[in-house]
């Protein structure tokens, strides 16, 4: 349930600094607000990231708790939470990999 509430801020906050209601719907706001939040709200840090092409990176960020979050972020600053989570494990998840 906290976790949606932050996605709602996240939402609004994305409403008033401009962005258009589309990219609001997506819960998409400022990398740095995103990130700030993830760390005080969640105790979340960055777990790995990848290139999604050239100009969008995913990340993931988890906490030691099990809480987790899943952003892609673009060249321009802007991130959008693609999802959410808990009980993040690491080994369990390897291990549950097809040829792991």
């Amino acid at each position: 349930m906290t976790r949606y509430l932050l996605a709602t801020m996240l939402v609004a906050a994305a409403m008033t600094s401009g962005i258009t209601p589309t990219r609001a719907a997506g819960q998409c706001a400022p990398r740095a607000d995103i990130i700030k939040a993830l760390g005080s709200k969640f105790h979340e840090s960055q777990a790995g990231s990848g290139l999604i092409n050239p100009n969008v990176v995913l990340e993931i960020f988890v906490s030691d708790q099990g809480s987790w979050t899943v952003l892609a972020s673009d060249t321009k600053g802007q991130s959008c939470v693609l999802s959410v989570g808990e009980g993040w494990d690491s080994p369990t998840i390897t291990a549950a990999m097809p040829g792991a």
